[in-house]
């Protein structure tokens, strides 16, 4: 599959968000206590209905998110659905909750969701489910008995593995790192995490690695800045750090970009090309990896399509069309896998506009 080009489009998506949290900002002002700090945005102008997918992604303005929302918004479009978004501003365990709930009493046909918990928001997908609504989870999964599909980037153990290998060939195969997540909670996150630690233990080639913290930024951008500077004031002599998240990966180049520590201390992870161009460009970040996020939203919507058609139940060896990108197969467990993760450093990362 060739990466999609996402940049008018994040950028749509990015300006109906960024003027969705300035006007919250202002609704919050201008009222008293219990003020929403979240949104919404319809791309039909309405929310909900039979003919409409439903996207819950962890949280708004957030950079990864616009790309995925992108993708979505054509898929729904090309798979003949409206799309709608609904999610909060802050990735919080219960903070989807309210929005599944509105989805529900829309009557929406899909819901596609990135679920901060994979517990938590159960109760309100299965009352969604018996509303009749088909559901889909992509990017983070949810607990599997509540939801019909899950659409996973590429495989879980294959993310872990190419953050590991470049951070070893990076450290010469020995010295301290530390991880720099998401939230806690994540359910990506923690896969991959718990992936990386089982090859650190099991690898004999990254023996002389050590994982010595693992913290959280909680995909905000200044949290995730002070937990990097947090991690190199705590651990003297860490070698690399691994970010894998968009976010995470963009405020520790941040950090590390005009730090005593650049060109000493190496960053990978995931990240977005446009965001770490300029960390690569400068020598703060040499390599790094992510799949098309776009890819992951469009394909959400046409396994809704499918479900919704009855062309699918989200059973292993089922098959559904995904427009542009072709024929999905259903894995194990109800996971679809769009494709492997690409590496991005100074000789092909301007081949790259998402």
């Amino acid at each position: 599959m060739e990466l999609f080009s996402r940049k008018s489009r994040g950028g749509r998506r990015a300006a109906t968000v960024a003027a969705l949290a300035v006007s919250v900002a202002l609704f919050a002002t201008g009222c008293a206590s219990g003020a929403s700090t979240d949104g919404s945005t319809d791309s039909a102008g309405d929310g909900g209905g039979d003919n409409t997918i439903a996207f819950l992604p962890k949280q708004l303005n957030n950079p990864y998110t616009d790309v995925v929302l992108g993708g979505g918004e054509d898929g729904a479009k090309a798979a003949g659905f409206t799309s709608q978004v609904l999610g909060p501003l802050e990735a919080s365990a219960s903070a989807q909750i309210p929005f599944i709930e509105q989805a529900t009493q829309e009557g929406s046909k899909v819901i596609v969701i990135a679920a901060n918990d994979p517990d938590a928001v159960g109760p309100s997908l299965q009352t969604a489910r018996e509303a009749g609504a088909k559901i889909v989870a992509f990017d983070s999964d949810t607990n599997p008995d509540y939801r019909d599909i899950f659409i996973s980037q590429v495989v879980a153990k294959d993310v872990a593995l190419i953050q590991l290998e470049i951070i070893s060939e990076q450290i010469g195969g020995a010295g301290d790192i530390a991880i720099l997540s998401a939230t806690a909670t994540a359910t990506n996150q923690n896969e991959w995490i718990k992936f990386m630690e089982e090859e650190l233990a099991s690898n004999p080639e990254y023996k002389d690695i050590k994982l010595v913290a693992k913290v959280y930024g909680d995909d905000d951008a200044d949290k995730s800045f002070q937990e990097t500077q947090g991690l190199l004031s705590s651990y003297p002599n860490l070698k690399g750090i691994i970010s894998p998240t968009t976010v995470g990966i963009a405020a520790a180049g941040k950090y590390l970009s005009t730090s005593d520590y650049k060109g000493k201390v190496v960053l990978t992870g995931l990240g977005l090309p446009n965001e770490m161009r300029e960390f690569v460009k400068d020598g703060t970040v040499k390599e790094f990896a992510l799949w098309d996020p776009a890819q992951l939203g469009y394909v959400a919507a046409f396994a809704g399509k499918a479900l919704v058609d009855g062309d699918i139940t989200g059973a292993e060896g089922d098959k559904f069309d995904a427009g542009d990108l072709g024929e999905i197969t259903v894995g194990k467990g109800g996971v679809a896998i769009v494709g492997p993760p690409t590496r991005f450093n100074a000789d092909n990362i301007d081949d790259y506009d998402f």
